[in-house]
């Protein structure tokens, strides 16, 4: 099952999404990130639990130029394929 995080603070203009695309991509994690128009970043990221568990915890930090103030997680049912970024919605 997939996860879906919505993540908060100071996570666009700073490369948080290509960073995080190529953390997943060094996990081996499937799914995808883009921006939202409220300020934050959404992701949906799927594979190994450990791979999950570890972009979950990247994701809390984010680049070195982000402040995350939260991350926030759900279950989802969404089918992940390779890691890709996506258009701001």
């Amino acid at each position: 099952m997939a996860t879906r995080l919505r993540i908060t603070g100071l996570v666009q203009g700073v490369g948080y999404r290509e960073s995080m695309r190529r953390e997943a991509e060094r996990l081996g994690v499937r799914g995808w990130v883009r921006n939202r128009l409220d300020g934050s970043v959404e992701a949906v990221v799927d594979g190994d639990p450990a791979a999950v568990a570890a972009i979950i915890e990247w994701a809390r930090r984010g680049p070195p130029a982000a402040r995350v103030d939260a991350v926030e997680t759900e279950s989802c049912d969404e089918v992940c394929g390779p890691f890709t970024r996506r258009p701001t919605v």
